[in-house]
């Protein structure tokens, strides 16, 4: 709490998928900008000049496709937090304007000499190890010192297993809600499969379970079956860690082409370090990725 109602800059380090996003919005709301906006710049959606601009916007013909002035996510968030996702993706030249706007708070637009102010506050969050960045010249070592102010580690879920029940419960009323069916529960073999369950994929990959079973279950009760899971698995480590235990609902069964093109995409974000490496994975680029992940839903 004390360090949510700093000023601070904070540094979020963990796995894909640890929550690092929701830990953010709620150190946002537990600050003395918690009415401010909560602006989010996911850095490895845009690269070269686009990256830049996005930080802090730019003047008409900075660039070609520049065709007007645009205000950067720095000034968008003036008074809030703004909240840099997988840092580690930054391009060079984003690094020094950001190193420089975390000194002294002054930035300019790309293409722009007239120097501006910006009183925001800076979480980042990455999955990267930015030490090893550093030595092979991919982070800059004084911007990483600049971040480091206040470190926070999020560990994967298989180091905190007594958390998987209470947070499968929490998606499954949330999501119930969303899709308006009531009084779903886990079975005995369910909440057993969960508890030894790696869950590589973090918080998200047992989110996607959840709501792919309240989707498809044709019961009330949820079974190891519903989730994907294998019943008792004590050692579901490596590529068997996501083979099913019953035919796959997807490819010819009674599911429309939104259906299997969402949780295609979920399964190839849940298993890849970032979402830039799922896009090449899908053949699409991050920004079309980015908007069917919102479109699907799948945080």
């Amino acid at each position: 709490m004390r360090v949510a109602s700093s000023d601070s800059v904070v540094l979020l380090r963990g796995e894909s998928g640890t929550g690092k996003n929701v830990l953010a919005q709620w150190m946002r709301t537990h600050s003395r900008r918690a009415h401010g906006p909560f602006v989010t710049v996911h850095c490895p959606m845009l690269a070269g000049d686009l990256m830049t601009s996005a930080l802090f916007g730019h003047q008409k013909g900075a660039f070609t496709g520049a065709v007007a002035e645009a205000r950067g996510k720095v000034e968008v968030a003036e008074g809030g937090t703004l909240f840099l996702d997988e840092i580690g993706d930054l391009t060079p030249d984003a690094q020094s304007r950001l190193l420089r706007f975390l000194n002294d708070r002054s930035y300019e637009r790309l293409g722009e000499a007239k120097e501006r102010q910006a009183d925001v506050r800076i979480i980042a969050a990455t999955s990267r190890n930015l030490e090893e960045a550093v030595t092979t010249h991919q982070f800059r070592e004084e911007l990483l010192f600049r971040l480091n102010v206040i470190t926070l580690a999020l560990p994967p879920l298989r180091e905190r297993r007594e958390d998987v029940l209470p947070l499968a419960l929490h998606y499954l009323r949330v999501i119930e809600r969303r899709q308006a069916r009531q009084g779903l529960s886990f079975s005995v073999r369910a909440e057993q499969a969960m508890s030894s369950y790696t869950w590589p994929g973090n918080l998200r990959e047992l989110r996607n379970a959840v709501e792919r079973a309240v989707i498809l279950a044709p019961t009330q009760v949820l079974e190891p079956e519903d989730l994907w899971l294998p019943a008792r698995s004590t050692n579901p480590a490596g590529h068997d860690a996501h083979r099913m235990t019953h035919d796959s609902p997807m490819l010819g069964g009674d599911v429309s082409l939104r259906a299997i093109e969402r949780e295609h995409i979920a399964q190839v974000i849940v298993r890849t370090p970032s979402l830039e490496a799922a896009a090449r994975i899908l053949h699409i680029d991050a920004t079309t990725l980015q908007r069917k992940r919102k479109r699907f839903g799948l945080t």
